[in-house]
């Protein structure tokens, strides 16, 4: 009998520890990951202490992060840094864009400035010469602006904006500032064409009768002609005792009634015989210009 209790005294002392130790083993998970958990805080905690220096476990898995993240930031700052120059490359475009056509329009701003301020300053004068002309003489001076000239050298012709409804009319004047230019040839409602003193020739039709001005008494031509090579009025039909003098003025005499009297032509340059040596001809240099003519007057006489 008694060996038999001491038997299960000794089977209930294994089964006690075989209990324990399962209970044992079902713990172990949690006490693993107690173990994990105090191990990472005193990991963190040793590694943001007051070192200065670094393990090499530490300094080697720093150094390998950093590396790789070098590695990854170069291509990432260079893409950033593309799309950032294509921006800006935007940018100046639109602003080059801009630039170009503040400085178009400021150009043709200023051209245009520019046009009006010499167009004023053409009027003023027109204006001064208006008002002083009509104080020596009766004529009527009607301003008119070029609208066309003909790029023909040998079609001497300009166009202006006065026509039959403004009451020009065929031979009518015409003259500059400067001096007379030539005379209306054709009328229509609007505008008018005019002959140019460079298209003179002998015909009756476009001689000018002239005389010298301080001298109507004394001198008298006729202009019948233009040298193109020299710029010239050929004035002929001087008389030889004539005091027609170089450096004179020459003007219309009003003879024959086709040019009123007194308006300014040029200055005598030259005399010398004609062509038979019965009369003295004269080169005449114009007062005026023939190219880029813009505003001009038409004169009007007062029918008597």
């Amino acid at each position: 009998m008694r060996g038999g209790e001491e038997l299960a005294a000794s089977l209930g002392t294994d089964r006690w520890k075989v209990f324990a130790l399962f209970k044992w083993l079902g713990n172990k998970r949690l006490i693993i990951l107690m173990s994990g958990v105090i191990f990472f805080v005193a990991l963190i905690g040793f590694s943001f202490g007051g070192r200065g220096h670094m393990s090499w476990p530490e300094g080697f898995v720093k150094d390998t992060v950093t590396w790789v993240q070098g590695w990854i930031n170069k291509p990432a700052r260079a893409v950033a840094g593309l799309f950032e120059d294509i921006r800006r490359m935007s940018v100046l475009y639109e602003e080059n864009r801009q630039l170009k056509l503040t400085i178009t329009q400021y150009a043709k701003d200023t051209a245009r400035l520019n046009d009006l301020e010499a167009q004023n300053k053409r009027l003023m004068d027109a204006l001064g010469f208006t008002e002083r002309q009509q104080q020596s003489t009766q004529y009527k001076y009607r301003i008119a602006e070029v609208f066309a000239s003909s790029p023909d050298p040998f079609n001497n012709t300009i166009v202006i904006n006065l026509g039959e409804k403004d009451g020009i009319k065929a031979n009518m004047a015409v003259m500059s500032v400067d001096g007379l230019i030539g005379r209306v040839v054709t009328v229509s409602p609007f505008y008018s064409n005019v002959q140019l003193l460079t298209d003179l020739d002998t015909s009756s039709s476009k001689a000018i009768a002239v005389t010298i001005k301080g001298k109507e008494n004394e001198s008298y031509g006729i202009l019948e002609g233009y040298d193109r090579e020299k710029g010239m009025l050929i004035m002929n039909k001087i008389p030889k005792v004539d005091t027609l003098e170089v450096g004179d003025t020459v003007v219309t005499s009003g003879i024959g009634q086709l040019f009123p009297r007194g308006i300014q032509i040029g200055e005598v340059v030259s005399r010398d015989e004609g062509e038979f040596g019965i009369t003295h001809t004269a080169l005449i240099k114009p007062f005026t210009s023939f190219n880029h003519l813009r505003e001009v007057f038409v004169i009007e006489v007062p029918e008597l």
